[in-house]
């Protein structure tokens, strides 16, 4: 039999299924686990990954046990699959594999294998909440199975137009898919065409949607400091340590989400809120790799993620120069990602992730040169930084964007 990393890898090349057929029969062949715990989805564009974790910590601290799902990985598959932030061990995965491989009958893809395989692993784990974050969309999504005790969206911007929709109106209807019937919705999402789509989805659903800007709201108070007021609960003082001025929003929904599980009966004490804010972490987000030179990587693959990026760039950081090394997919709108780095950056050195997907540097090149005088190409990663940091002076940062998968590189190699 096919060594099971190995075929797990193999998946890859099924591509994108947009329906939850095969997904849903297959869990139900391993005796629907994803129904034996409590589960909270965070899905969005954008925050995503920074949100459940932010979650995870508070809920933790509490001293819960709590699986915690997202996607992609960095450096390592089991990064996906979490308990109270350990990695499924290698042992357990290659046996949770071997195990679904027994029940499939027909194709599943990577996701939604990866799906299951987190679904057990948390079920042979008793956890007692499984926080997930959603791949693509959501309403066709495989977590979407879930029966959720709370469906977190962090924002909504245009992307994956292929399989979502062309407009931001289709988009949040898909998003918008992982709100449940009675259910509650937690979003940062803004503009007027998407919350008008979340609140028709909620009437519908007679489910109730706290809004950031509306029901939630935070007020900065230093670097990292800020006060929240919610739908119930106020708190100041409050202390993140996850660089960045967007995480501060990641963190309300956070609390709001607390709010709502308190509510719901959980028994979340003050204490753990503070203490999981402060000690929530998460890879590839704003994060200080190297000190000399300094490089920081983060994972900004869309126009809103470089928006967030260079706003934390201007307000959180402070250098001499800066130097970008910027690789994407090809399927991602780089253009509209070089307009918004090009003006900080004072030298840009264009690279390529090795993905079948990436976009080719020439690509690249083309959009960069006409808006840009100082841009190299190396095509690759591992040199590209070198690159970079060959120009980097004491004073100066090096920041690697565009593309967790490049992201994911750098951090192997350092």
């Amino acid at each position: 039999m096919r060594n099971p990393l190995s075929y797990l890898e193999g998946l890859k090349q099924k591509g994108i299924n947009l329906g939850l057929g095969p997904i849903s029969r297959l869990l139900d062949r391993l005796g629907s686990p994803q129904n034996e715990y409590k589960t909270i989805l965070v899905g969005g564009t954008n925050g995503k990954g920074s949100t459940a974790a932010i979650l995870s910590s508070i809920l933790v601290q509490e001293g819960m046990k709590v699986g915690l799902y997202t996607s992609p990985h960095l450096c390592d598959f089991r990064e996906r699959i979490r308990v109270n932030d350990h990695m499924i061990p290698r042992d357990t995965l290659c046996a949770l594999i071997d195990k679904v491989r027994e029940e499939i009958k027909e194709d599943v893809t990577y996701f939604e294998f990866s799906t299951a395989l987190a679904f057990l692993y948390f079920s042979l784990c008793k956890v007692d909440v499984a926080i997930l974050e959603v791949g693509m969309g959501g309403r066709l999504d495989a977590t979407n199975l879930a029966s959720p005790e709370i469906s977190i969206i962090t924002n909504i911007s245009m992307e994956h137009q292929k399989y979502l929709g062309n407009n931001l109106k289709s988009i949040a209807g898909e998003k918008g898919g992982i709100i449940k019937e009675g259910g509650v919705c937690v979003t940062a999402a803004r503009g007027r065409k998407v919350i008008d789509t979340l609140e028709e989805i909620c009437r519908q659903r007679k489910a109730v949607l706290y809004r950031a800007g509306r029901d939630i709201r935070v007020r900065r108070s230093g670097r990292g400091s800020f006060s929240y007021y919610g739908i119930n609960k106020r708190y100041h003082g409050l202390r993140l340590f996850l660089a960045g001025r967007h995480q501060i929003e990641n963190a309300a929904l956070a609390l709001a989400a607390v709010e709502v599980l308190t509510a719901k009966g959980m028994d979340i004490s003050d204490t753990s809120v503070v203490e999981g804010l402060s000690d929530a972490r998460w890879e590839g987000r704003l994060e200080l790799v190297s000190h000399n030179p300094r490089i920081i990587v983060d994972g900004a693959h869309n126009p809103a993620g470089i928006s967030s990026l260079c706003s934390s760039l201007l307000a959180d950081f402070s250098y001499r120069r800066l130097i970008v090394v910027f690789g994407v997919l090809y399927d991602k709108n780089y253009v509209g990602m070089l307009k918004k780095l090009m003006p900080l950056a004072d030298k840009i050195v264009l690279t390529r992730p090795k993905k079948e997907r990436a976009a080719s540097t020439e690509d690249l090149l083309s959009v960069a040169s006409l808006h840009h005088g100082h841009v190299e190409v190396v095509d690759d990663p591992r040199e590209a930084l070198a690159r970079a940091c060959s120009f980097a002076g004491a004073n100066d940062l090096v920041c690697v964007t565009g593309s967790l998968y490049l992201v994911g590189e750098i951090k192997k190699h350092l």
